[in-house]
Parts: structure tokens; C-alpha cells; sequence
């Protein structure tokens, strides 16, 4: 079979509520949908981060997939391994959601799930984080009561909560939920808006709360070697480990402990594979990044959890958050997403959603907060 057609569409979906981090405020979400068919009548859908840049870059790159086979994905990738180069994330976002698509045709073709096709489950069920931003109450009291409310209501094992430039107040907030929830796995995620003076006190204040880490408090694999040095808590990254250039530096410098991998961000399913093989090699542990997937990204992210054994942690996932989607929901349940079961991605994309949210982005224009 050959692939004969690459459709890309532009969505904007909303979230249910505003969510806050350092640096924006999110209302909702601009995702980038293709579809691949072949010409034996398959069709494998993906999903990646951003719209109309994303978008473009991906019909361009589609276009090198026309007369192809799905399963030529090696090929593929050598072939335009320049684009993150050229592009940065740009150019891994294009290549991922054609990359999923192609895994999804290969499933559907097959007739195997996709975590067949990437070894086979380790587990069938994947715990996702509860996320808290300030936009969720106007004090830390209030924080810690809403935060009891997500857990409660979501069967949450673990907490983050999206910090600011202000540490001390996210210190006191961070104090109130583990006051209010002694047990859960917390975390906290400045996203590099603190200063390395600021990040090695809060850091220190910190220690008692027992963090499941610390994550990228302060820029630079240099700060955060200065920071990991000076406290007991484990650091993690999403923002100076992000392409495998960055590995061995973050090694020498001894920066981190845990690494967020991102099919979306790192280029693709075998990418962020490689990368799990890495922190093992290292002994780092590793999760997964959430850049506000919708349903189709989402199985993704779940097949490579479910068939990769050092991804053993709460995921973050920003799915629940959405006030919709473009496919058949996934269910959450006692703070897990369950694996879907069908061939391929095994989530089915609904066209009419996709239309209707393809008209607002095309309404609106891209989501930039």
C-alpha cells in the first residue's frame, strides 16, 4: 500500500477553565490534525502542538510521504533530518504529527494497537497529574482547598502546581497543599522564571515538603547544575534537555535527575522511545511533557507510556482540562487514562468536531494565550 493523500486541518478547542503558568494564560488550544490515507483505503490520523506555522511545514513535509509506505518511517526521518534544524520546534512538531499518523496506519493496517507495535504493554492504565495554576483561587488557603477538590473528584495520586516569577508565594502555596494533602506526589514547575539565587532558597524551604522534584526552577543546564548542587530535591527539565545534543552536556554538568520527554516536541514515537533508553543508560528518571493534547496526541502519549517501563510516573496531561475534543473521549478514572484497545491509536476522530473547531480557528486565528 501507498500513502495517496496528507490532509491538515487547524483547531481551536476550548479549555474549561483559564490556565495560568509563568509566562501565559491559556483560555484554550491550537492543535495541528492530519489525516494519511492509502490507496488500499486506510487512513491513520495525528495531532502535534501549534497551528498555521505547524500546519504548513507539515503539508510541505506530507507532500515527501505521497507514494510511500506508512511503515517507511526510518526513511522518512533521515530524509528530512534537517528540519529541526532549520525549523526548531517548529520542524519537530510538523514531523511528529505525520510521524503518529503513519504509527496509527500501521496499527489500523495491522490490525494491532499501538503499543503492540511498540513492544507491548507494561501496564494498561496511566496516572496523569493534577494541575493547579493561580488562576484556580486568589490565595494559597483557597489553592490548598480547591487543589483537596481536584483530588478528590479526579482520584489524583499527584499534584503540580504551574509557578510564577514569585517564588516565596509559590512556596507558600506548595506549604498549604501538602498541609492539606500530606500523602500526594507534588510538584512544582516556575518554568525558568526564578533566578538561581531564588531557586536554591525556595529549594531549601522546600526540602521539608518531600517534592517529588523540582522542576525547571531557573534557565540554563548551567543554573540548574548550581541549583541541584546546593539542594536535596530532584530537578527536572522540559526546557534545557529538549534534542539529544543536550543529553551529554546535562550529564557532565550533573543538571538534572528527571527528564519530560514530548512525541511532539522531541520529533516522533521512536524519538522519545530513544530518549527513555537514554535515562535509563544514565540512570535518570524520565515523564512526559503536556503541551494541551487532544484526544488523537493523547493516545499517543498513552501507547508509549504503556509499552515503556521507566515512564512509571504521573504523567502531566493537560486532556482533562479541555472543555472538548475532536475524538471519542477517553475516561478518566481514579486519576488514570485507560489505554484504548482498538487498532492503531484506537480513538475515533469525529468529523463534524473537527470542522466545527476548524471553522473557529479559521474565525479566529491561532490561540496565543
Amino acid at each position: 500500500m501507498k500513502i495517496t493523500e496528507v490532509e491538515v486541518w487547524v483547531v481551536n478547542v476550548p479549555l474549561r477553565n483559564p490556565f495560568t503558568s509563568s509566562f501565559e494564560t491559556k483560555t484554550g488550544e491550537t492543535r495541528t490534525v492530519v489525516r494519511l490515507r492509502t490507496d488500499d483505503g486506510h487512513e491513520g490520523w495525528g495531532e502535534t502542538m501549534w497551528g498555521r506555522p505547524v500546519a504548513e511545514l507539515t503539508r510541505r513535509l506530507g507532500a515527501d510521504l505521497l507514494g510511500g509506505s506508512p511503515f517507511a518511517l526510518e526513511a522518512f526521518h533521515r530524509r528530512q533530518h534537517m528540519v529541526p534544524f532549520f525549523h526548531g520546534y517548529l520542524g519537530y512538531a510538523a514531523l511528529a504529527g505525520l510521524d503518529v499518523a503513519c504509527w496509527d496506519l500501521q496499527g489500523r493496517i495491522t490490525g494491532q494497537p499501538l503499543v503492540n507495535l511498540l513492544g507491548g504493554p507494561v501496564r494498561t492504565e496511566v496516572p496523569i497529574t493534577a494541575l493547579i495554576t493561580r488562576a484556580d483561587a486568589p490565595d494559597p488557603a483557597g489553592l490548598a482547598r480547591h487543589t483537596v477538590k481536584v483530588v478528590a473528584e479526579g482520584g489524583f495520586t499527584a499534584v503540580k502546581l504551574k509557578g510564577t516569577a514569585d517564588s516565596r508565594g509559590d512556596v507558600e502555596i506548595l506549604r498549604e497543599i501538602r498541609r492539606a494533602l500530606p500523602d500526594v506526589e507534588l510538584r512544582v514547575d516556575p518554568n525558568a522564571a526564578w533566578s538561581v539565587p531564588d531557586s536554591i532558597r525556595a529549594g531549601l524551604e522546600l526540602e521539608e515538603l518531600g517534592l517529588e522534584y523540582l522542576e525547571d526552577p531557573c534557565v540554563g543546564l548551567e543554573g540548574m547544575s548550581q541549583v541541584r548542587s546546593r539542594i536535596r530535591i530532584p530537578l527536572c527539565t522540559n526546557m534545557c534537555v529538549v534534542r539529544f545534543e543536550d543529553f551529554a552536556p546535562a550529564i557532565r554538568l550533573g543538571a538534572v535527575d528527571v527528564i519530560h520527554g514530548d512525541v511532539y516536541k522531541w520529533g516522533g514515537i521512536a524519538a522519545t522511545k530513544a530518549l527513555a533508553a537514554h535515562c535509563e543508560t544514565f540512570g535518570l528518571g524520565m515523564n512526559l511533557h503536556s503541551g494541551g493534547e487532544l484526544g488523537i496526541a493523547t493516545a499517543a502519549h498513552l501507547a508509549v507510556v504503556a509499552s515503556t517501563p521507566v515512564l512509571s510516573r504521573a504523567i502531566d496531561s493537560m486532556y482533562y482540562l479541555h472543555g472538548d475534543d475532536i475524538a471519542d473521549p477517553l475516561e478518566l478514572v481514579d486519576g488514570c487514562l485507560r489505554l484504548p484497545s482498538g487498532p492503531g491509536l484506537g480513538v475515533r476522530v469525529d468529523e463534524d468536531k473537527l470542522a466545527h473547531y476548524a471553522e473557529v480557528n479559521a474565525r479566529e486565528g491561532d490561540l496565543t494565550g
